[in-house]
């Protein structure tokens, strides 16, 4: 340390274009090194000048210099490749969220503070709260293992959002089928003419099968290790390979018949590769992650004007969106099969889900239900008695008398 100011040279390792900080640590007086992954002198010196500051300050934690990108291959290749593959997918989604939000340089950045914005900028979207509170189980879960294999000094603390109370209120309503009709005509408005037909498919085998939008994108006509569907048998069926499943066992599902008879249109000699292949906006481009998908889906339902939700407390407006698909098959599917066959098609972990969110949620649609049947019955007897109700009705009063006899 020089007249009070931390010492940091600038340097070049052998062979590599990236300047290299080289200073001394204020608690062990160790020299230490630092990349700042870049090749431009002025950038470098930002960088060095940025880490004077941590040191003199007194805020300097010692990290391995790794890089955002070195972390995520290391933790793939070392941790999640054992896992299944809807799980890889869902830490893949969460970090792939981190690096378009905070477009960290090196895993060290992320810290606390850094992580609560994170958490204020994603809030302000469509996520609901127990979504974040998933995201920041799968972070912590990654952080924690990049202190544990030596990529960082400790795991940041990350703080658990307080839940909210617990309520069996779907965050919507699910869209009816002229709703779901008037956002297939709206498609050609967001993706354009030559586009719409690949989108208009995806939709469509949202709305008949209950997928979930990363299900949907990743089922396959051809590929074991997939999700796919087996159209030969007596009634078609879903196979849901072991690496996609948190059993790890190889299952076979029952498929909606509205499901099998939209697959049933692609010719079998085109049943090849991805089921769904929503096109993006240039020919070429690689394959659309779930979140571009999500987003251009989220764009469509609010051109339609299909509005789900309104919340009570903000005003804010929520428009129909993927997930809502999912939610009006489950709705449809729960006046038609009993819970326990409703739990299986919706693929939920437990009964008590299917319970909570389909069976009995919807009081106005069982009512009618009942009202329906109910109307049958009497105008069957009413036919035989040459009256339009009959009389299986309970009695009214007449000339103003008590129902209970004048009590």
């Amino acid at each position: 340390m020089r007249n009070g100011r931390p010492k940091i040279k600038l340097t070049r390792r052998p062979g590599s274009r990236n300047f290299v900080l080289r200073f001394e640590n204020p608690v062990t007086g160790n020299e230490e090194q630092r990349s700042t992954g870049t090749s431009n002198k002025k950038e470098a010196q930002r960088i060095a000048g940025e880490l004077r500051s941590e040191l003199a300050d007194g805020r300097y934690h010692r990290d391995s210099g790794v890089s955002w990108e070195e972390f995520r291959d290391r933790y793939e290749a070392e941790h999640l490749s054992s896992l299944a593959d809807m799980t890889l997918k869902k830490y893949d989604t969460v970090l792939d969220l981190v690096e378009e939000v905070l477009k960290p340089k090196r895993v060290s950045e992320l810290t606390a503070d850094r992580i609560s914005s994170f958490v204020a900028k994603i809030r302000n979207g469509e996520r609901t709260e127990s979504t974040i509170a998933g995201y920041l189980r799968h972070l912590r879960a990654a952080l924690n293992w990049a202190a544990n294999v030596g990529i960082l000094l400790q795991a940041p603390k990350i703080n658990k959002p307080q839940r909210a109370k617990v309520s069996n209120k779907a965050k919507g309503r699910a869209p009816t089928s002229e709703e779901f009709q008037k956002i297939l005509e709206t498609v050609p408005a967001i993706v354009g003419e030559k586009r719409a037909p690949s989108w208009r498919h995806l939709i469509e085998g949202l709305w008949w099968s209950g997928l979930r939008l990363g299900e949907a994108l990743e089922l396959s006509w051809d590929r074991d290790d997939k999700l796919r569907p087996v159209l030969t048998q007596e009634h078609p069926l879903f196979q849901i390979p072991a690496e996609l499943e948190k059993g790890h066992r190889d299952r076979l599902i029952t498929l909606a018949p509205e499901f099998a008879e939209l697959l049933l249109k692609t010719p079998a000699a085109e049943r090849s590769g991805f089921v769904f292949n929503p096109r993006p906006e240039r020919e070429g481009n690689r394959r659309l992650t779930i979140i571009q998908v999500t987003r251009i889906i989220s764009r469509i339902g609010r051109n339609a004007a299909i509005l789900v939700r309104t919340d009570v407390k903000t005003g804010k407006k929520k428009y129909a969106s993927a997930h809502d698909f999912r939610r009006a098959f489950g709705d449809r599917w729960a006046l038609r099969v009993m819970p326990a066959v409703l739990m299986v098609m919706m693929r939920h972990e437990s009964i008590g889900t299917t319970m909570q969110f389909y069976v009995g949620r919807s009081a106005q649609a069982t009512a009618d239900v009942v009202w329906q049947a109910y109307a049958r019955v009497t105008t069957a007897i009413g036919k035989e008695k040459g009256d339009s109700l009959g009389d299986s009705g309970p009695k009214s009063a007449k000339n103003g008398d008590s129902p209970k006899g004048g009590q």
